[in-house]
């Protein structure tokens, strides 16, 4: 039987060694590459196309659950998150990854863990339906981190931009992607949920002008009224967006009082 061939992810070197030291002692185990960070992780994953993907689901902008959503699809390996906290076990099933590890990781739930990604494994189809589950549901799924982001990871070709949220000034929703437009016209996408990506961003700095906007106040550089009680604001980037009736009085006061 071939051996599970398996990347890790932490970026606290102490927990990531003993991890790769617990799977390189577990038989049936090949550790294939270690990543010191979310955005190293989908690099490796779609370098070494591994069976399985241990993920800490706390590792800071972009933690296990990004990494889902970022790496490409042809490359999605099963998942399993590496966690210190019992509440984030749950979250760990809610995106139907194959098991969750607590820190720090027994050898011998370990062991249960590749034996249940061998199962998978075993089953010729299950590897791209499970791993599209998961992805699937961390589209729709928050990361739980309580601070609010500082920088938001986008693909660009091979590579993962980090943009500061102070860069950008306007999110749209279209579908089931959101576009980034910042400060200088650049344009970026991303797989997410307006109101979950909402509640990570400060609202002092970021307000819904509509159902499917949100802009950056401190850009807000022109406000035009419109007929019906709307508005158009003008951005320092020079986009317009529309202002919807039901916002308007938020406008009215974040921006047009003394």
């Amino acid at each position: 039987m071939a051996p599970v061939r398996i990347v890790i992810a932490d970026d606290e070197r102490p927990a990531r060694a003993f991890l790769a030291a617990a799977v390189r002692a577990c038989r049936g185990a090949e550790l294939v590459g270690e990543a010191d960070g979310g955005a190293a992780a989908v690099q490796l994953i779609e370098a070494t196309r591994p069976d399985l993907a241990l993920l800490d689901l706390q590792m800071p902008e972009v933690d296990g659950l990004t990494v889902v959503r970022l790496v490409k699809k042809p490359y999605l390996p099963l998942f399993a998150f590496v966690t210190a906290y019992d509440e984030y076990a749950v979250r760990a099933f809610e995106v139907n990854a194959i098991d969750y590890l607590l820190k720090p990781v027994d050898a011998e739930r370990l062991a249960r863990t590749l034996h249940r990604a061998q199962e998978r494994l075993e089953q010729a189809d299950a590897r791209p339906s499970d791993a599209e589950r998961v992805r699937a549901a961390a589209l729709y799924t928050g990361s739980g981190a309580a601070a609010y982001l500082r920088r938001i990871p986008v693909r660009s070709r091979d590579d993962i931009l980090l943009v500061a949220v102070t860069q950008i000034a306007s999110i749209v929703a279209q579908g089931e992607l959101l576009h980034l437009t910042t400060l200088t016209g650049q344009r970026h996408s991303i797989n997410h949920r307006l109101k979950d990506l909402e509640a990570r961003l400060d609202p002092a700095l970021f307000v819904r002008l509509s159902r499917s906007t949100l802009a950056n106040m401190s850009t807000v550089q022109r406000v035009s009224p419109m007929p019906g009680g709307s508005y158009v604001v003008v951005l320092a980037n020079r986009q317009q967006l529309h202002v919807s009736r039901q916002r308007a009085r938020m406008l009215r006061e974040h921006l047009l009082k003394l």
